[in-house]
C-alpha cells in the first residue's frame, strides 16, 4: 500500500465528519447514530439525502454547500477514495455533510424507518451480469424501503445505457411516479444546478463521448418488487475499460 494511501486512512481516523463503519465494526460494535443522525450526529433537523457509492463526495459536498437546511452523507467502501470530499468538509467546517464508510449491502443498519428523504446514485457499476448487485435492482430497492419516508425519491444518474433501460423497465412495471427522465442529461437541456454537478467518473465519461442519463423516481410502494425483463437489453460496449482507467486509455 502506497505512502499516500495510509496517510488518507490516517487523516480519515481523525475527520469527525467521516464514520467508518465496515462489516466486521458494524457487527461488532453496531451503529450509535441509528435513528438519532438529526440532533444526534448534525445539529439539525433537516431532511436527509444520501448519496450511495459517493467515490470522491463531490456531490455530497456540493449538495450540502447549496442547500444548508438540509443533511447529506455520502457512502461508499472505499475510506481513500472519499478522503477528498471528506477533507473539504473539514477544512471548509461544512456542518451538514457526512461520509460513512460502509457496505452498501448493509446499508439499512445505518438508518431508521423513515429516516432518509432523499437518494442520490451517482455513477455505479451497472453489473451487467449480476442483477441481485445492481443498486436499482428490487433487491437494493427493498432495502432504501426500510428507511426512505413515503414519498422519497430516489435519483439514477448513470453514463451506461443497460443501467439506465433496466431502471426505466423496473420504474414502469413497478408503477413508480417518474418526476425526471432523459438519456441525454447535457443534450436534453433537462440539466438543473443539482444534477449537472460532475463527479470525477462522469467527467471521464463526458470526455470519452458517453451521454449521462437521469431517472428520478418516486416509488410509490417498495415492497413486493417486480424484476423487468432486462435479457434483451443490450449490454454496454465499453465497459471493458475498469473505473480506475485512467483517462487517456
Amino acid at each position: 500500500m502506497g505512502k499516500n494511501k495510509l496517510k488518507k486512512f490516517a487523516d480519515m481516523a481523525t475527520f469527525r465528519c467521516a464514520l467508518q463503519y465496515p462489516r466486521e465494526v458494524l457487527l461488532a460494535e453496531g451503529f450509535p447514530y441509528f435513528g438519532k443522525w438529526n440532533g444526534g450526529f448534525f445539529e439539525n433537523k433537516g431532511p436527509i439525502t444520501l448519496e450511495l457509492g459517493c467515490g470522491k463526495g463531490e456531490y455530497t459536498v456540493a449538495l450540502a454547500k447549496a442547500n444548508p437546511e438540509r443533511n447529506y452523507i455520502g457512502v461508499d467502501i472505499k475510506g481513500a477514495r472519499m478522503w477528498s470530499g471528506a477533507r473539504t468538509v473539514e477544512e471548509e467546517e461544512i456542518a451538514n455533510a457526512a461520509f460513512l464508510r460502509a457496505e452498501i449491502e448493509n446499508i439499512d443498519k445505518f438508518f431508521a424507518p423513515g429516516e432518509v428523504d432523499e437518494i442520490w446514485i451517482t455513477f455505479p457499476d451497472p453489473q451487467m451480469q449480476k442483477t441481485r448487485k445492481r443498486l436499482t435492482s428490487t433487491r437494493f430497492l427493498q432495502m432504501y424501503g426500510k428507511f426512505l419516508k413515503p414519498g422519497g425519491v430516489i435519483n439514477l444518474k448513470t453514463d451506461s445505457p443497460f443501467l439506465y433501460e433496466y431502471t426505466k423497465r423496473l420504474a414502469e412495471l413497478n408503477g413508480f411516479e417518474i418526476l425526471a427522465i432523459t438519456d441525454d442529461l447535457y443534450g436534453s437541456g433537462m440539466a438543473d444546478p443539482v444534477s449537472s454537478i460532475k463527479t470525477y467518473y462522469e467527467s471521464q465519461w463526458l470526455s470519452r463521448g458517453k451521454k449521462i442519463k437521469l431517472i428520478s423516481m418516486r416509488p410509490r410502494s417498495l415492497e413486493n418488487l417486480q424484476e423487468p425483463q432486462a435479457d434483451d437489453i443490450e449490454k454496454d460496449d465499453y465497459r471493458a475499460y475498469t473505473r480506475h482507467t485512467p483517462m487517456n486509455v
